[in-house]
């Protein structure tokens, strides 16, 4: 995902710092959005003040205006998904970036999703994962929404990806999913439940990375 994970994360991986301070200040007054001081930004997340001015300035090239909506988001993520249909997962992924819920995320937003999920611990991951698949953000997830991001996920990766998928798949993954997660069979899997079954099924644990290799 180009901008707004792909490049951004491989930035963070490689190490190509450019750190001009004066530069990264002056930029920042000419964005109509300005962030947060890069010193508090590096005491919110697992990046260093370097790291954050490598991202900012590809941010910035990305999105001049230092906001991002969804419908930019969208389009930037399909470019690394051709053969499939992204639109719906870069819907929820966009969603679980915009904590504030106001349509756009900014550096901040985007940063602080990124830290947790390249530099979080396990549990800061399945934590960031849990709220994606909880939609409806009512602290639960249910069949319905687990089968939503699952199957958005399918849809992304593609035919020449899955070429021998038969049937409902995607259904069939939910199903096993959840009879695993739903201890207490209540028809909803709390956040407890969802980190104890990820941290006690290693291929549960599996598939729920793969949440991060579609970044």
């Amino acid at each position: 995902m180009g901008m707004v994970l792909g490049t951004f994360s491989m930035h963070t991986k490689q190490v190509t710092y450019r750190t001009d301070k004066v530069d990264d200040e002056l930029e920042m007054t000419m964005v109509s959005h300005r962030p947060e001081g890069l010193e508090q930004l590096e005491a919110q997340t697992n990046f260093t003040k370097q790291e954050l001015q490598v991202l900012y300035r590809g941010f910035k090239n990305e999105c001049p205006s230092g906001v991002v909506n969804e419908e930019t988001f969208k389009h930037i993520y399909a470019q690394f998904f051709p053969h499939g249909d992204a639109s719906t997962y870069a819907h929820y992924l966009f969603n679980a970036f915009d904590t504030r819920n106001n349509g756009s995320i900014k550096f901040e937003d985007f940063v602080m999703g990124l830290s947790t999920l390249l530099r979080g611990t396990v549990r800061d991951k399945l934590e960031w994962t849990f709220h994606l698949y909880d939609i409806n953000r009512d602290g639960f997830i249910n069949r319905e929404e687990m089968t939503e991001i699952v199957r958005a996920i399918y849809d992304m990766m593609g035919k020449y990806t899955y070429p021998a998928l038969k049937g409902d798949v995607p259904k069939q993954h939910v199903d096993t999913f959840f009879e695993k997660m739903d201890k207490n069979k209540d028809g909803v899997v709390t956040l407890e439940e969802f980190v104890i079954a990820c941290q006690e099924d290693e291929n549960m644990m599996r598939s729920m990375q793969l949440f991060e290799n579609v970044m």
